[in-house]
């Protein structure tokens, strides 16, 4: 019988030789998710596996040699604290997102408020539906013109038990929104197509490339959201974009070619400015 010690060794050898640089990491999400544990609460390394136990992981970690991204093979990621399920089709979220969601919250503190949320290019929904767990009266819109990303958004509103405060639409930013909103995020495609090529294997091999490609000079998707979001912000709404390394001046000219201002750039944990706050020029009435 194989014991978890040995299925571990022998998971975080096949990975290093496939070039995986979190390859001990990865072993033992991957071996958690097998097992039904958690990384950081694995069974005693005695355990010994039963032979479908070593089977899946084994595929598990195939898979992971392969390029797969762990979230993929896992189905889950955990966003603010929050389970999101993930899969072909959608991006994963990143711990770098939550800073949007964090810059909203200080914006509008109060629980009871009934806020109208709007989530341009949804994918999970992690953006929504983190936020409207920490606003309980807030209702929203999420909106994505991939299917495929949209369906992944529905487990997650169903699994959150938001289905009665949040509504999916099938649908292209560019066409507009109707109604005005307090709240609206986005998390475009930002990376320049030039340097497509140049993400990892596990990001540019599996996820949604239309989540990625930003154009050739990564600001396209922010030329489609400038109107949408003058259209769509309340006179006191503000916008929460995520944008990339190096990229907030230019996105700050684009919003204000469509009359709107950014208030301000919010680093992420790495200090890296990750999130544009967007509001209407001038005071609001």
């Amino acid at each position: 019988m194989t014991t978890l010690a040995d299925a571990m060794a022998k998971a975080t050898a096949t990975l290093k030789s496939a070039g995986i640089e979190s390859a001990r990491v990865d072993a033992r999400v991957l071996a958690a998710h097998v097992l039904g544990s958690r990384a950081n609460q694995l069974p005693s390394p005695e355990l010994k596996l039963s032979d479908a136990q070593v089977v899946a992981l084994n595929e598990a970690i195939r898979r992971r040699s392969a390029g797969e991204p762990v979230a993929y093979i896992t189905g889950h990621k955990e966003f603010f604290g929050l389970d999101f399920a993930v899969g072909p089709g959608v991006l994963i979220p990143r711990p770098e997102t939550e800073t949007l969601v964090e810059e909203a919250l200080k914006d509008f503190p109060g629980t009871d408020s009934p806020l109208r949320v709007l989530d341009l290019g949804t994918g999970s929904g992690c953006l929504l539906i983190a936020f409207l767990a920490s606003r309980p009266a807030a209702t929203g819109l999420a909106i994505d013109e991939s299917d495929e990303a949209l369906k992944w958004c529905g487990r997650n509103v169903l699994h959150h038990q938001f289905e009665k405060r949040c509504e999916l639409n099938l649908a292209d930013w560019r066409n507009g929104v109707a109604g005005l909103f307090d709240v609206v995020f986005s998390n475009p495609p930002y990376i320049e197509t030039g340097h497509i090529a140049e993400l990892a294997t596990d990001v540019r091999s599996f996820e949604p490339l239309g989540a990625l490609d930003g154009g050739p000079d990564g600001l396209d998707a922010y030329r489609s959201l400038a109107p949408v979001l003058m259209a769509a912000l309340g006179p006191r709404g503000s916008a929460y974009l995520e944008i990339g390394q190096g990229q907030h001046h230019m996105v700050a000219e684009v919003m204000g070619s469509a009359g709107l201002k950014v208030a301000r750039a919010v680093p992420d944990l790495a200090g890296i400015p990750r999130c544009v706050v967007v509001k209407r020029q001038g005071k609001p009435s």
